[in-house]
């Protein structure tokens, strides 16, 4: 086996090629690790379409040191994050990213301090790490890498023992995690995880070439997301626009014959603040980046030269490049409608024609598409922030596996944007029935998270295996009931897990019950739904309404 001391921009770009193909091979097979037996696991497809779009963002880099390559590697995974397990594994190669920074190439050393970055930061990331998943994974891995670079110079060495590693961290979350145990399975994020690092090493040690591996392809994602972006345009007019010039300006502080101020953020941001709207100032030690609208470009580029040297300054014209838009989605006999931009955008995510309906009329200014088996990325939900038009935005994730990437998209929005941290699509409505148009952002965020809690969310669904979870047996093809996220009903039928799940669900303060069916059900078995439980108490009111849903035949919502 090849000896390698450097890994080149080629030993890298096949790592992370050779992983994106890794995860899509085996996206399935982590699929089908989640814990609970419904046909919803999604970590294998989250996990390829994440590394897929660093890989993508890998291919177009321009500079090809090893240091850029894993900047844009890590870019292109933030943008393309997808549910949970995309996000942490985006944070991962985001510390890779700055651990290797301004590197040309990396020693077995550089490889295990980069690898420790990444579990470091990822760790960060989570607000409340748990052992027995991912971030188990990188830790034990990185932990190796950094023991194996002690005592060789071989990054293919280093690589074989954090592969090692992983493997025997990932077969160690059952115990650390015992419905893992209860169920029978790995942890799906960890072996999402180990599947990268394995292609790391296949790479590194020739078992397979450039030749051997087949780029991913992005096409679709990124016409979904050009579609967004086309739709919200079209609905702008050049002639509304406040700010004309998109502005983006990079400064080395300290550097340059016109610095004669030292950085103070306060102070910076302050001066721009009053220039335009769409402001984002980010920095670090060294440089600082502005993004602005505005209408006067000269006085943002004057402001960056008394901080330090200019490095990057560009200018668009967005009356035209919107004029440019309007051209080009010209429609035969008929323009459509200006549409005004709301002040504050609600974006919810939903599947279904019926629940997106529901969410429209609810106060929902747009929708974001998706859900289970279809986590939108970073840049789905960061491309409808955009496409709004408005000055701020709430976002109903309406799934926890959507947490993370909604708020790596605040991160990065260039308006206020915060997360009302909806669990459930039932959550996401109960919630916009707090929103006032009269309140701040934060009082209404504050409301809407507090009124969320006043519902019960139950969805009922089938099994796709055999499995036992908190002493319930369950076998492949039975209806369960989930109540807040936790699976409390096995059934043969529908009715019959339905209203099992409705007992449970009931209180003494239980005054409505919304019924909302799905794709794999029709509007008479909700009916039939609907009669049982008025059965149980014909005080209760029952309202159906056709949701769409996939996965999920019925949800429920008890009020």
């Amino acid at each position: 086996m090849e000896v390698v001391t450097k890994i080149s921009n080629i030993e890298f770009g096949a790592m992370v090629n050779a992983a994106a193909q890794k995860l899509t091979e085996n996206a399935e097979k982590i699929n089908k690790l989640n814990v609970f037996p419904v046909p919803d696991g999604d970590t294998g497809t989250n996990m390829s379409l994440s590394m897929n779009s660093g890989a993508q963002y890998e291919r177009d880099a321009v500079d090809t040191s090893v240091g850029a390559l894993a900047q844009a590697t890590a870019k292109g995974l933030l943008m393309g994050a997808r549910g949970n397990s995309g996000v942490i594994l985006s944070q991962i190669f985001r510390g890779f990213a700055k651990s290797v920074d301004g590197k040309e190439t990396l020693s077995a050393r550089d490889l295990a301090d980069a690898l420790m970055s990444g579990a470091e930061t990822a760790y960060k990331a989570v607000m409340k790490p748990t052992e027995g998943t991912i971030l188990t994974v990188i830790r034990e891995a990185a932990s190796a890498a950094n023991h194996a670079a002690k005592h060789s110079d071989d990054a293919v060495v280093v690589m074989g023992q954090t592969v090692d590693a992983s493997e025997k961290a990932l077969a160690s979350t059952p115990d650390l995690l015992p419905v893992l145990k209860e169920v029978g399975v790995v942890d799906s994020g960890g072996q999402g995880l180990a599947f990268v690092l394995q292609a790391f090493y296949e790479a590194l040690s020739g078992e397979i070439t450039a030749s051997d591996i087949h780029i991913p392809d992005n096409a679709e994602l990124e016409e979904m997301v050009k579609g967004l972006h086309a739709g919200a345009q079209a609905q702008l007019d050049p002639a509304d626009i406040k700010y004309g010039y998109c502005t983006e300006v990079m400064v080395e502080i300290g550097k340059g014959t016109t610095f004669d101020h030292a950085f103070d953020y306060d102070e910076f941001y302050a001066y721009l603040a009053d220039l335009g709207d769409s402001l984002l100032v980010i920095n670090d030690d060294e440089i600082v980046k502005i993004h602005v609208h505005t209408e006067d470009p000269g006085a943002v580029i004057s402001w960056g030269t008394h901080y330090g040297s200019l490095v990057k300054v560009k200018v668009d014209n967005m009356r035209d490049q919107q004029q440019a838009v309007i051209d080009a989605q010209h429609v035969e006999d008929t323009k459509p409608a200006v549409k005004e931009a709301p002040e504050t955008a609600i974006l919810a995510v939903s599947a279904g024609a019926g629940l997106t309906d529901l969410y429209l009329a609810s106060g929902a200014t747009g929708i974001i598409d998706g859900g289970q088996t279809n986590n939108p990325s970073t840049a789905d939900i960061l491309a409808a922030i955009e496409a709004s038009g408005a000055k701020q935005a709430i976002i109903l994730p309406n799934n926890g596996n959507i947490f993370m990437a909604a708020e790596q998209a605040v991160e990065v929005a260039e308006i206020p944007v915060q997360v009302v941290h909806t669990k459930t699509l039932q959550q996401g409505l109960t919630a916009l029935f707090a929103y006032n148009p009269m309140n701040d952002l934060d009082t209404n965020v504050a409301a809407m998270e507090e009124n969320k809690l006043t519902v019960t969310s139950g969805q009922v669904t089938t099994a796709v295996r055999e499995t036992t979870i908190d002493g319930l047996a369950i076998h492949e093809g039975d209806f369960i009931g989930i109540i807040d996220g936790k699976l409390q009903i096995a059934a043969a039928d529908l009715q019959a897990a339905s209203i099992q799940m409705v007992q449970k669900m009931l209180d003494e303060d239980s005054e409505i019950i919304t019924i909302l069916y799905g794709a794999d059900a029709t509007e008479a078995d909700a009916e039939i739904f609907a009669e049982a439980i008025a059965e149980i108490d014909e005080d209760l009111e029952v309202e159906i309404h056709q949701g769409g849903q996939p996965v999920y035949p019925f949800l429920v919502a008890v009020e």
